[in-house]
C-alpha cells in the first residue's frame, strides 16, 4: 500500500469496486431521479432513486422475481425478462408520479443491446422519459424472443442431443424456443391488465 505525507485513502466503496463516487456526484448535481438498473446472472433489479440531504430515497422498486406473479415461467436472466421487469417498474414509477428520470449504470459495461437497455426499453414504453439513444436498444426479435425460434430450429436439425442441452430449462418450463414470443405477449397483457385493476 502507498504511503506518504499527501497519500489519501481511497473511499471503501472505490475501494471494492461499488461504486463511482465522481459519476455519482454528477448524476447527484443533476437534481434528477435516477433510474438504478442492476444485474446478476439469473435476475433484474430495477429502482428510481431521488437523493435527499439524509439519503437517497427508493420511488419505484421491482425485480425479476416478480415476473412469475404475470405468468412469466423462464429465468429473470434473460433479455425478455429484463424488458418485462423494466415495464412493470415504468408503470411502477408512473402510478407514484415519476414521469422522468436518469439513467445510472454504475460500474457496469456499457453494452449495445444488453439487458440493462432491454430493461430500460420497458421502462420507456411504459411511459417514463429516460434521455438515451433508441439505437442502443436490442432489436424487437430479441426482446419478444421470436429469434429464438429459427436458432432452436438450425441447432435441433443439426444436433438434437444438443438441443435437448441447451434448451433444457425451456423443456423443464414447458416452453416451446418458438413460443417464447408468445409468452412475451401473454406476460404484457397479464400486466397491463393488472395494472388497469388497481387503477
Amino acid at each position: 500500500m502507498a504511503r506518504g505525507p499527501i497519500y489519501k485513502v481511497k473511499l471503501r466503496r472505490r475501494r471494492q469496486g461499488k461504486t463511482d463516487f465522481y459519476q455519482r456526484r454528477e448524476l447527484l448535481k443533476s437534481g434528477s431521479i435516477r433510474l438504478v438498473i442492476r444485474r446478476s446472472t439469473k435476475h433484474m433489479r430495477l429502482q428510481f432513486v431521488e437523493a435527499q440531504p439524509d439519503g437517497d430515497i427508493t420511488l419505484a422498486n421491482c425485480s425479476s422475481t416478480l415476473l412469475q406473479n404475470y405468468g412469466w415461467t423462464l429465468g429473470g436472466g434473460n433479455i425478455p425478462a429484463a424488458y418485462l421487469t423494466g415495464y412493470i417498474t415504468g408503470l411502477i414509477a408512473k402510478k407514484k408520479g415519476v414521469d422522468n428520470a436518469i439513467l445510472d449504470l454504475g460500474l457496469q459495461r456499457n453494452s449495445k443491446g444488453s439487458r440493462i437497455y432491454a430493461a430500460l426499453k420497458g421502462i420507456v414504453d411504459a411511459g417514463v422519459q429516460v434521455p438515451v439513444n433508441e439505437e442502443i436498444f436490442p432489436i424487437d426479435e430479441v426482446i419478444h424472443g421470436s429469434h429464438m425460434k429459427n436458432i432452436s430450429s438450425n441447432i435441433q436439425d443439426l444436433d438434437t442431443k444438443q438441443f435437448k442441452i441447451r434448451f433444457a430449462k425451456y423443456t423443464k418450463a414447458k416452453v416451446k424456443p418458438g413460443d417464447i414470443s408468445k409468452l412475451v405477449d401473454k406476460s404484457i397483457k397479464a400486466i397491463d391488465k393488472a395494472f388497469q385493476e388497481v387503477n
